[in-house]
């Protein structure tokens, strides 16, 4: 099953689903779209799909521990920074504010906290000129490439996290 954000107003009003959801239709595959996870109903279905693993990639909500805890390998996130810098919801964005040379993507395992798992595998990739928009496509496909990786390698032991480098990037408004 694919999880993906409820259809949302656009094109004059209209509800509009996600291009997840578009693209998951496109592939027969069934689409659910909680608000939140929250909802022991949401959760139980979940748990009922007796998934291997899940994997995450911009989801926009925080798993709450049964969801987590669901998957037999747990759930892995695509997320686009070189851990443990730039945790949040606009590491891109961060990244090129901040004047970082450097950034990347990391494969992590999805614990309580926000973007605080043991790290799996991590790539990193140069900045340079490219907008928020190019680099974000970079690491999509990067991080693409690294969760297939990661997939074939499963049960994967993670490296925690180091304490030191913690930077969050707030969403933008």
């Amino acid at each position: 099953a694919v999880y993906t954000r409820p259809p949302r107003p656009a094109n004059r009003g209209r509800l509009t689903p996600s291009p997840v959801h578009l693209r998951a239709d496109a592939l027969g595959l069934p689409v659910r779209t909680p608000d939140r996870l929250k909802d022991p109903a949401d959760q139980a279905a979940f748990a009922a799909l007796d998934l291997d693993v899940a994997v995450v990639a911009a989801y926009g909500l925080i798993l709450p521990q049964p969801v987590l805890d669901a998957p037999r390998h747990g759930c892995l996130n695509i997320h686009a920074s070189l851990l443990p810098r730039w945790r949040g919801a606009a590491p891109v964005q961060r990244a090129i504010l901040a004047g970082d040379s450097r950034t990347g993507v990391t494969i992590m395992q999805m614990e309580k906290g926000l973007d605080t798992g043991p790290i799996l595998l991590s790539e990193s990739c140069p900045i340079g000129s490219r907008t928020a928009g190019e680099l974000t496509a970079t690491l999509a496909d990067r991080g693409a490439r690294l969760i297939v990786e990661a997939l074939g390698l499963l049960p994967l032991a993670g490296t925690p996290q180091p304490a030191d480098g913690v930077t969050y990037a707030h969403k933008i408004d």
